[in-house]
């Protein structure tokens, strides 16, 4: 017989079992600690995407570069009454951030944050160093943004990539990075030591610079950069 939305004797009997064997049941300590840690991870990442976006949008106001956080593919595949939905992300994700330099040429880079040390090349997944290498190869700019505990960095991708060739080992730590470390004053400035380069060799033909580069800190376009 349906209760037409009242609440019985029976539904208050079946909440407090559950209550009751909830409580009964040893609590895994290694897995609230692993939960706990991975919502501050996934909070601290998504705070230095949003630093990562303050920096996209000075590049923007003063027409340096048109650069956007890409959303991730997610299908709907059931939807309640009450807003709450169930999906999937439906395509392998795309590099956290992609657009286009004065200039015409693309950017695209990944970012990746860590609380300790050092910083592991396989924080990106194989997925995702295919990608960067596909666009790398037509000829976009292409790296990884990174921050080391209060450090900032942005790292050309075939540094990254060749990580092990260059550094002898599979990660790497803030000290051997010095030279990709950019400015942080509540935005990251991932293209500071980039973009004077950059747009330079785009205005030289015309005998001219782009005064708005001015104050931005640093002029030495990386080596290692291709």
């Amino acid at each position: 017989m349906r209760n037409n939305g009242f609440v019985t004797d029976s539904d208050t009997e079946r909440e407090l079992r559950a209550w009751q064997t909830e409580r009964e049941t040893p609590i895994d300590e290694e897995k609230l600690r692993q939960q706990y840690k991975n919502r501050q991870n996934n909070a601290q990442g998504q705070h230095f995407e949003r630093e990562i976006l303050a920096g996209c949008r000075m590049y923007q106001q003063h027409g340096i570069a048109a650069i956007d956080k890409t959303p991730e593919p997610f299908r709907v595949s059931k939807k309640s009454q009450n807003g709450i939905f169930t999906g999937r992300f439906s395509t392998p994700a795309q590099p956290d951030f992609q657009g286009t330099l004065h200039g015409g040429r693309s950017i695209v880079f990944e970012a990746k944050r860590t609380s300790k040390d050092r910083i592991n090349r396989n924080v990106l997944t194989d997925t995702q160093m295919d990608v960067l290498e596909k666009h790398n190869r037509l000829g976009a700019l292409c790296g990884v943004c990174v921050n080391i505990k209060d450090d900032f960095f942005f790292i050309p991708w075939n540094v990254w990539r060749d990580m092990k060739e260059m550094y002898g080992r599979q990660y790497l730590k803030a000290e051997d990075i010095g030279k990709y470390k950019v400015r942080f004053d509540g935005a990251v400035h991932f293209l500071d030591k980039l973009i004077k380069e950059i747009i330079y060799r785009k205005t030289a033909n015309i005998g001219k610079s782009d005064r708005i580069l001015d104050n931005i800190e640093g002029a030495t376009f990386y080596e290692n950069i291709h």
